[in-house]
C-alpha cells in the first residue's frame, strides 16, 4: 500500500507518483487461449491508473475526478475450438524406422503386382499378398506389437477369403470376398474388440496411404544417405543375374520345345502396350503395402471411443412402445401361421394375387422389417432404464420377446422367397438376398445369445458371422446352385430359361453340362462365348474357368440359333415368360 499523507493542507501525492510503492497487478486472466488482463482490468489496477488518493485531504478539498482507463488496442479474435477429445485419444504413436527387411517387401508387392494382376483375379492375388503380409509383420515386429489371438483369426479368415477369387469365376462372390479380406486384413492391423473398432477398423486403413508413403520414402532416403557405397554392388550383381537368366533361359527354351513351354507358362507375358497400366499397378502395389505396413506399425486405437449409454427413460416411456411393437409382431404371426395351415392357393383365391405378387409383396417388406428391429434393439439398449434387477428383466424380457419374434418373421420371409423359387426358378438376386436374410437372422440370434450371457463378445462374433457368411457363399458358388436348382425344377416341371443360362458364369457349366441337347448347347453359348479362345495365364485363372475350359473342349457345343430361338417357354402366371432378372414381367427380382 502507498503511505498514507498526514491531515494537514498539503496536497496529498497520488498512488501512481514515481516514489510511491505501487500496488501488485492481478495475475492477468485468460479466456479461450488469448490473453485478456489488459482488456478486462481489475477494481486495483484502475486505482494505480487513475491516480485517486487513498484518503480525502480533508473537508471541503474537492476529490480530483477520476481519469476512465483508456481503451484497450487488443482486437477481438474468436474463441479456438478444440479438436474433440476423442480424435487425440484414437491418435497413434510415432512409427519406429522403417527397416530394410519391411522396404524390400514393400518393393516385391509393387513388383508382383505390376506382373500379376494385369491378366485378372485368381491365385494371383494369394501371391501378392504373402510379401505385403511380411512388411507388415516386420512392421510390427520393430515396433514392438505382440501377435494376439484375434489378429491370427482376422488374418487367417482374410486369407481365407481370397481363396474365393482362386476357386470360382463369379464376378459378385469374388467382389464380396475381396473387400471382406480387405476389412478382416485391416481388423488384423488395428485390433479391435468394441463396436467403434469393429465398425471403423477396416476404414483406418486408407487413412494410412499418404502417411505411409511419406514414411517409407523417409526410410529409403535416409538409408540412401547412410549406405551410398553398398547399392552399387548390389545394382551390379542384380544386372548380372538377370543378364544370365536372359541369355541362359533363351538358349534352353531354344533347344527344348518343353522347356520352351514351361518357362512361357510361368514367365508373366508382359507386352510393351501395357506399360502405363503396369506403372499403375506397380505404384499401388507399394502404397498399399506401405499403408499396411504404417498401420502395423501405428494403428489408430478406434477402441479407445467410448460410446456412452444415453439418458435411461422411464419404464412406461421406454416399454410401452416395445410392447406394442410386440403385439403387433405376434399378429402379424398369427396370420402367417393361419396361411400356413389354410394352405397358399386359399389366400391367393381370396386375395386375387398371383404367386409372384404374393411372395414378392412380402420378402422386401419382411426383409426391411428385421433390419429395423435391429435399429428398434439397438435404440432401445441405449435408452433402457438400468437402476435395478427389475430393470434388467424388464429389458431382457421385452428384448427377448421382440427377437423370437423377429425370427419367425425371418422364417416367414425365406417361406415366401422359397415359394417364389418353386413356382419361377433361383436367380442369383434371389440366392443373394435369401442368404443376407439368414444372416440376419442370426444376427438375431447372437443378440439373443449376448442378452444371456453378457455382450463383450458381440461386435467380434458379427465380424466372424459375416465374414464366415461371405466364405461360403463364395464357395458354394451361386451360379452353380442357381443351374442345379433350375435343372431339378426342370425335371419336375418342364419349364426351363435357356437365356438366363447364358448370363451365369463358368462355375454353372458342370451342371448346365447334363442337360439334354439341343438345351445344353443353347444353355452354354453365352458362357461359351465369355470365356473366349485365348487361354489366360495359369495364376489368373480360376478353378472355375479352368474346369470350365476342360469340359467345354471335351464336348464342343453346337448351337443351333432356330432352336435356340424357339426355346422361349411360358410360365403359369398369364402366359408371360419369366425373365428372372430383368423386370420386364414385373416380378422385380
Amino acid at each position: 500500500m502507498p503511505d498514507t499523507p498526514s491531515h494537514s493542507n498539503e496536497k496529498p501525492e497520488p498512488a501512481s507518483a514515481p516514489d510511491a510503492d505501487p500496488q501488485p497487478r492481478p495475475p492477468r486472466a485468460t479466456a479461450g487461449g488469448q490473453d485478456i488482463g489488459d482488456a478486462v482490468p481489475g477494481p486495483r489496477a484502475v486505482r494505480a491508473h487513475t491516480g485517486a488518493p487513498a484518503r480525502a485531504a480533508g473537508a471541503g478539498q474537492s476529490r480530483p475526478a477520476p481519469r476512465r482507463p483508456a481503451p484497450s488496442r487488443q482486437q477481438w479474435q474468436p474463441p479456438r475450438h478444440d479438436p474433440p477429445v476423442w480424435i487425440g485419444e484414437i491418435g497413434s504413436d510415432e512409427p519406429a524406422r522403417v527397416s530394410v527387411a519391411t522396404l524390400w517387401c514393400v518393393a516385391a508387392t509393387g513388383l508382383l503386382s505390376a506382373l500379376l494382376l494385369g491378366d485378372g483375379l485368381g491365385l494371383n492375388l494369394l501371391i501378392v499378398t504373402v510379401p505385403a503380409a511380411l512388411a507388415t509383420y516386420f512392421a510390427a515386429r520393430d515396433a514392438g506389437r505382440r501377435l494376439r489371438p484375434w489378429t491370427l483369426v482376422w488374418a487367417i479368415g482374410g486369407v481365407a477369403l481370397l481363396a474365393v477369387p482362386a476357386l470360382r469365376d463369379a464376378g459378385w462372390p469374388t467382389f464380396l470376398a475381396v473387400t471382406s479380406a480387405l476389412a478382416l486384413g485391416s481388423l488384423a492391423l488395428h485390433g479391435g474388440r468394441t463396436w467403434p473398432g469393429v465398425l471403423l477398423g477396416p476404414f483406418g486403413l486408407f487413412g494410412s496411404l499418404g502417411t505411409g508413403l511419406f514414411w517409407g520414402f523417409q526410410g529409403v532416403r535416409e538409408r540412401a544417405e547412410g549406405s551410398r557405397g553398398r547399392w552399387a554392388p548390389v545394382v551390379r550383381t542384380a544386372a548380372v543375374a538377370v543378364v544370365l537368366l536372359i541369355v541362359f533361359g533363351a538358349l534352353f527354351a531354344s533347344a527344348d520345345a518343353a522347356f520352351a513351354d514351361l518357362l512361357g507358362a510361368l514367365t508373366p507375358d508382359v507386352p510393351v502396350a501395357d506399360g502405363p497400366w503396369r506403372t499403375l499397378l506397380f505404384v499401388l502395389g507399394v502404397v498399399g503395402a506401405l499403408a499396411a505396413a504404417h498401420t502395423a506399425a501405428a494403428p489408430l486405437r478406434w477402441d479407445r471411443i467410448t460410446v456412452r449409454p444415453g439418458p435411461a427413460r422411464g419404464r412406461v416411456e421406454w416399454a410401452l412402445p416395445l410392447i406394442v411393437l410386440n403385439l403387433l409382431f405376434a399378429v402379424f404371426i398369427g396370420v402367417q401361421l393361419t396361411v400356413l395351415f389354410g394352405g397358399y392357393d386359399k389366400v391367393l383365391s381370396e386375395t386375387g394375387l398371383t404367386y409372384s405378387e404374393y411372395a414378392t409383396q412380402g420378402f422386401w417388406q419382411l426383409l426391411g422389417a428385421t433390419l429395423l428391429t435391429l435399429l428398434v434393439i439397438g435404440l432401445a439398449r441405449r435408452w433402457a432404464p438400468r437402476d435395478g434387477a427389475g430393470d434388467r428383466r424388464l429389458v431382457g424380457a421385452v428384448l427377448g420377446v421382440l427377437c423370437v419374434l423377429t425370427l419367425v418373421v425371418v422364417a416367414s420371409a425365406l417361406r415366401r422367397m422359397d415359394l417364389y423359387v418353386d413356382a419361377y426358378g433361383l436367380t442369383r438376386l434371389r440366392v443373394s438376398v435369401a442368404a443376407m436374410e439368414l444372416w440376419l437372422g442370426l444376427v438375431i440370434v447372437l443378440i439373443m445369445a449376448a442378452g444371456a450371457f453378457g455382450g463383450r463378445w458381440l461386435p467380434r462374433a458379427v465380424a466372424v458371422s459375416g465374414a464366415a457368411g461371405v466364405l461360403v457363399f463364395g464357395l458354394i458358388s451361386p451360379d452353380a446352385l442357381v443351374a442345379e436348382r433350375n435343372i431339378e425344377r426342370y425335371g419336375t416341371s418342364d419349364k426351363i430359361d435357356v437365356n438366363y443360362f447364358q448370363q451365369l458364369s463358368a462355375d454353372a457349366v458342370p451342371a448346365l453340362d447334363t442337360l439334354p441337347e439341343p438345351l445344353r448347347s443353347c444353355a452354354l453359348e453365352g458362357i461359351e462365348r465369355d470365356l473366349g479362345d485365348a487361354d489366360e495365364p495359369w495364376y489368373a485363372t480360376s478353378w472355375g474357368e479352368s474346369r470350365a475350359r476342360d469340359i467345354l473342349a471335351e464336348r464342343p457345343i453346337d448351337p443351333q440359333w432356330e432352336e435356340c430361338s424357339s426355346m422361349n417357354l411360358r410360365n403359369d402366371s398369364g402366359g408371360e415368360r419369366d425373365l428372372y432378372d430383368d423386370g420386364r414381367t414385373g416380378d422385380g427380382y
